[in-house]
């Protein structure tokens, strides 16, 4: 039967049908993998189109908010005060000076011709101290993206505020400043530091730093810099795109730094002081260093470094000066211990069983030992006096090196530590790291090892180079401050704690942000017995009439310590070194270091400074 519908024809299904039969293909559907591809391509654009939204918009957003809002304003900045130092009794060792800058607005001051520059830096530099060359090369460089505003000149007298307003430069604006005033310029130089203009190696390690910004140099002001910078505020005045003011101003108040509360006494600090100057002038000498620490703390009560300078204003003397007076001694110099050396080393003679305290070895002034190479010629290693017969306490207290060469090489009937095993108690004792002090520049000694040395010189390591270290010379080196914990340790019986100096950060509000507590480094008590030992002849080196630091028996009470003198630069010339504690026994009672470059007569010229030092602590804090 015909139907209707079944007749029906579709134009498009045969124009189709004959076209596909015209080009002889056929089709293929798209396989899943495409689509997959266009859709990760499509990902991938997407992601990184957001990245990009998310780095300009919130990454980088606060740096072109801040451009968006110089281009149609003129911003006045205000200066945050910087924080300030208070010594442990909360006296303040720096002020910041209210003052004024000159401050140059580029995008003003570069729309107009090059000669008309000239004549304006040339008018500017009449009035204040400013040098057109290095002007016109800051200008040069200067990073336009970064910021639109310059500081030509600080430190403005109000004579030189009036002259310049009455120019009416309209790129040139007058600011409120702040300098830094360091309380007994000198005295105080290498605990604080100082502060100085960023420099391009600055702005590379901080994005956020500007031409214009003031950063610590050396120092605490280095080493707790972002937290006392505190945040600029501004004032914000709005314009039109004909530089008119519209009347709308905007206020930013500014976020002063954190104060910072130190371990330091001010008081011991300033004897300290002035009694090694006083020292070191009476000698001829130039250089030293000196420490005072609470060995049951960590904390840093006064740390002198000699020569020092002004850090209320660096000069080129200082930078060229070839004795250093930049350079802080206590963290970053390293020196051969001396004798300083020898109560480490027999603390590990007794805790190994190398000797015990019955033991004793006869000086005579020298030993000789074999020389391989030319049997008729003996090697001689000399002590610094003949002393006799002596054991752990009286070699600790008389400094005998031949006791020391028997307990640290061997010799006759003594077997000796070796050089590893002294390498070993060097490390458990902290001398091959640092001590994590808070101050920046601190350096490692260097513990010489027979690796070391025959990859370095082609030559064997000898039992005379274990003799010359167990004694503190050879390549051995330590820093003060490595050499003061170690001592400290002692004295504590086993705990050695991380040396401090900033005990707490406080904001604006009066509120403690930031508080150090005492840290311990190592846990060295298993050492306890033998310590125990090496103080009783530390006590001997001062209370015994034969010991190397007997001046101090005249104290009115007791200290173990032990002196040190190290000879350097081909034997030519000889450093000083006093280390020890007391009040012995007490529960209140201070470790202190002594060092005295280029001594005439050896560890005797530090022992007076530590009299002095130990009498005034006594006097003005503990019998108080």
């Amino acid at each position: 039967m015909w139907r209707q519908k079944d007749s029906e024809l579709f134009l498009e299904e045969s124009v189709l049908d004959d076209m596909t039969s015209s080009l002889d293909c056929m089709e293929i559907p798209l396989s899943k993998g495409t689509f997959t591809l266009v859709i990760a391509m499509a990902a991938i654009v997407v992601a990184i189109v957001s990245g990009k939204v998310f780095f300009l918009g919130v990454n980088a957003g606060t740096f072109y908010k801040n451009r968006a809002v110089a281009n149609v304003s003129d911003v006045t900045v205000r200066p945050a005060e910087r924080g300030i130092f208070f010594d442990r009794n909360d006296t303040p060792l720096v002020r910041n000076i209210a003052t004024f800058r000159v401050v140059l607005n580029l995008s003003d001051f570069l729309k107009k011709p090059a000669d008309v520059q000239g004549q304006e830096l040339d008018q500017l530099a009449q009035i204040v101290a400013i040098n057109k060359e290095d002007m016109q090369s800051w200008l040069a460089n200067v990073n336009l993206e970064r910021q639109s505003a310059i500081v030509i000149a600080r430190e403005l007298s109000i004579e030189q505020v009036a002259i310049i307003k009455n120019l009416s430069f309209d790129d040139i604006q007058i600011e409120n400043d702040f300098t830094r005033q360091y309380e007994e310029p000198g005295m105080f130089s290498h605990v604080t530091g100082y502060v100085g203009l960023v420099s391009d190696k600055d702005m590379e390690k901080d994005s956020d730093l500007l031409l214009n910004d003031l950063i610590g140099k050396s120092g605490l002001e280095l080493q707790y810099d972002e937290e006392l910078r505190g945040t600029n505020g501004a004032t914000i005045d709005y314009r039109n795109a004909k530089n008119e003011s519209l009347g709308q101003q905007t206020e930013i108040a500014p976020e002063r730094g954190r104060n910072a509360y130190l371990t330091i006494d001010g008081g011991l600090q300033t004897y300290f002081y002035g009694r090694l100057k006083e020292q070191l002038e009476n000698m001829g000498r130039t250089a030293g260093a000196g420490i005072a620490m609470d060995p049951d703390t960590g904390e840093i009560l006064a740390m002198v470094s000699l020569p020092t300078f002004d850090n209320n204003e660096i000069t080129r003397e200082d930078l060229v000066n070839p004795n250093r007076p930049l350079f802080n001694r206590v963290v970053s110099g390293l020196y051969n211990p001396a004798s300083t050396i020898k109560p480490l080393v027999a603390t590990a003679a007794l805790h190994e069983g190398v000797v015990d305290t019955n033991k004793s070895v006869y000086s005579k002034g020298y030993i000789e030992i074999p020389n391989p190479y030319h049997p008729d010629q003996p090697s001689r290693f000399v002590d610094w006096k003949a002393h006799g017969w002596v054991n752990v306490y009286s070699a600790l207290a008389r400094s005998s090196n031949i006791y020391f060469y028997a307990t640290g090489g061997g010799f006759e009937d003594i077997k000796g530590l070796g050089i590893e095993r002294l390498r070993s108690y060097w490390h458990t004792f902290g001398l091959d790291e640092k001590t994590g002090i808070d101050m920046p520049g601190e350096k490692v000694g260097f513990l010489p090892s027979i690796e070391e040395k025959e990859e370095r010189t082609k030559l064997p390591w000898r039992i005379g180079d274990t003799y010359n270290v167990s004694i503190g010379q050879g390549d051995l080196t330590t820093t003060p401050i490595e050499l003061i914990n170690y001592i400290a340790s002692i004295s504590t019986k086993g705990k050695m704690y991380r040396p401090f100096i900033m005990k707490k950060l406080v904001n604006e509000k009066g509120e403690t942000i930031k508080e150090q507590q005492p840290e311990i480094l190592r846990d060295i008590s298993q050492l306890a017995g033998s310590m125990n030992e090496v103080e009783k002849g530390m006590i001997e080196t001062t209370q015994k009439e034969y010991g190397t630091a007997k001046l101090l028996k005249n104290l009115p009470f007791v200290v173990a310590g032990k002196t040190g003198s190290a000879q350097v630069s081909m034997k030519q010339k000889t450093n000083a070194f006093f280390t020890g504690y007391g009040p012995v026994g007490e529960e209140k009672k201070i470790v202190i270091l002594v060092l005295i470059e280029d001594a005439r007569e050896g560890g005797s010229n530090s022992v007076p400074v530590a009299y002095d030092v130990f009498r005034w602590y006594y006097e003005n804090r503990i019998s108080k």
